[in-house]
């Protein structure tokens, strides 16, 4: 049995993954960690990881960029694998998530769910293909009107996949309204749509001479979220330090 204890645990992702959890015979949340304590849980829930002293064997983080510090510093401390699902992380947090690694096992995704993991295999398969027939490449991300950064974390994915089959020759381009010329040929367009309750819908568009092709992917629930950091959630307890990603996960 995994012992799991749930970072932002009263967040909306925090209440799902502590719903299916309930379901799953192989894990269990041993406890929770918010700044907003929850008393309806049947786990203890502390408003911060200093208070916490459950035994635990991985952490799951759906929180705010602004704990993760403080989060890896807690599990390089108690030697804890960390599942990082926080988005919106500056270069200077990326890079201390790079060498906390070094001590602790981190999984970090920006996305957990199984489609969009083969949508980025497949990506690294077919781009060189459309860049070598002159297509364009445009990303166009929804999501609803509570998120707070964007692009989003799955579509910087979506483009670094692309452009790492390309070596890493484009350039994003996350707004034109300050420039007047013609579309450069090695640039990839992000684009970002903020409104109602969108879950999540990701399109990649190669756009070609008299053709386009859309690869997309859509979202129609967070329990999809939930059950991929289930699953890394289960796969990182026990490893050893280094960095991991959901197609380790999923192998």
């Amino acid at each position: 049995m995994t012992r799991m204890i749930m970072h932002g645990c009263n967040g909306r992702m925090g209440h799902v993954i502590c719903d299916l959890v309930k379901e799953d015979n192989d894990i269990e949340v041993v406890a929770g960690v918010d700044a907003f304590g929850e008393s309806s849980y049947s786990f203890p829930v502390f408003k911060s990881l200093s208070e916490c002293d459950v035994d635990a064997d991985v952490i799951v983080d759906f929180s705010n960029a602004s704990a993760v510090e403080g989060l890896l510093d807690f599990c390089v401390a108690k030697n804890i694998p960390v599942v990082l699902c926080s988005t919106g992380l500056s270069p200077e947090q990326l890079d201390k998530v790079k060498e906390a690694s070094g001590k602790v096992a981190i999984l970090k995704s920006a996305n957990m769910s199984v489609g969009v993991n083969a949508l980025l295999k497949v990506l690294k398969e077919v781009s060189p293909m459309f860049a070598a027939a002159g297509f364009d490449i445009e990303i166009v991300e929804k999501h609803h009107n509570q998120k707070l950064d964007a692009p989003s974390g799955t579509a910087i994915a979506l483009a670094d996949s692309i452009n790492e089959s390309l070596d890493n020759k484009y350039e994003y381009v996350y707004d034109r309204s300050t420039r007047r010329q013609k579309r450069p040929v090695k640039e990839i367009g992000i684009s970002a749509v903020r409104g109602g309750t969108i879950v999540g819908d990701h399109d990649v568009i190669f756009a070609g001479l008299d053709e386009v092709v859309t690869l997309s992917h859509r979202a129609y629930s967070r329990a999809i979220f939930g059950k991929g950091a289930i699953t890394a959630a289960k796969f990182l307890a026990g490893k050893g330090p280094g960095m991991y990603d959901m197609s380790d996960a999923l192998a």
